[in-house]
């Protein structure tokens, strides 16, 4: 399988009884978004993870908000990894690794990306308040689950120090959007060439 014909985009398309979800990216476009959850909290930090991924990102979901959160914040992190991981193909190519520490204010978050094929995630992040606003700060695990296991990548998000819960959560989601960022970029060294001595990244 390679990428579509169209470029590294993808869109995917899922409902269930909790939630209706449309799910739009573009890997190699320049962090554009148009988002809309019901949930406010969650908008913006989509949006963080869109513009400083460099990856477009058009997310529209209706969810059974009435109850709670938890099923629109997952089932977004799973139409997210899908679309990724059908714009990626095969995954030809691109630069698989990266890492980076990212500082906002007091807060310093390490994300380690593997564009693997397997997917996989070590979440070291704690909160000191259940809730920022409204949102559950669990569901930042949630939707960080939900994307790696989807887009079949594995992911390490560890909060090395932090105290205010807004900008732990965001150095998350700007952690892995510069770590995936640089690792889905495609290599000019290793064009057209996976990079696994297997010879697959598809698991």
């Amino acid at each position: 399988m390679t990428a579509p014909d169209n470029g590294r985009r993808a869109s995917v398309s899922r409902k269930t009884n909790e939630t209706s979800i449309s799910a739009s990216v573009d890997l190699d476009g320049s962090g554009r978004y148009a988002v809309s959850t019901g949930v406010g909290f969650f908008d913006h930090m989509l949006e963080q993870l869109s513009r400083h991924s460099l990856i477009d990102l058009t997310l529209e979901a209706k969810g059974d908000l009435h109850i709670d959160d938890h099923h629109t914040v997952e089932d977004a992190g799973i139409a997210i990894g899908q679309a990724i991981a059908k714009a990626l193909g095969d995954r030809r190519g691109i630069t698989r690794y990266a890492s980076i520490d990212l500082a906002m204010d007091e807060t310093l978050t390490r994300a380690a990306v593997d564009v693997s094929g397997r997917p996989f995630l070590v979440w070291h992040v704690g909160f000191s308040a259940p809730k920022i606003g409204t949102f559950d700060t669990e569901l930042v695990r949630e939707f960080f689950q939900a994307l790696a296991q989807n887009a079949g990548i594995t992911l390490h998000v560890t909060n090395h120090y932090g105290a205010n819960n807004h900008h732990i959560a965001e150095t998350c989601f700007k952690a892995v959007a510069r770590a995936l960022r640089m690792a889905v970029e495609p290599d000019a060294r290793q064009a057209g060439v996976v990079p696994s001595t297997k010879g697959t990244l598809n698991g």
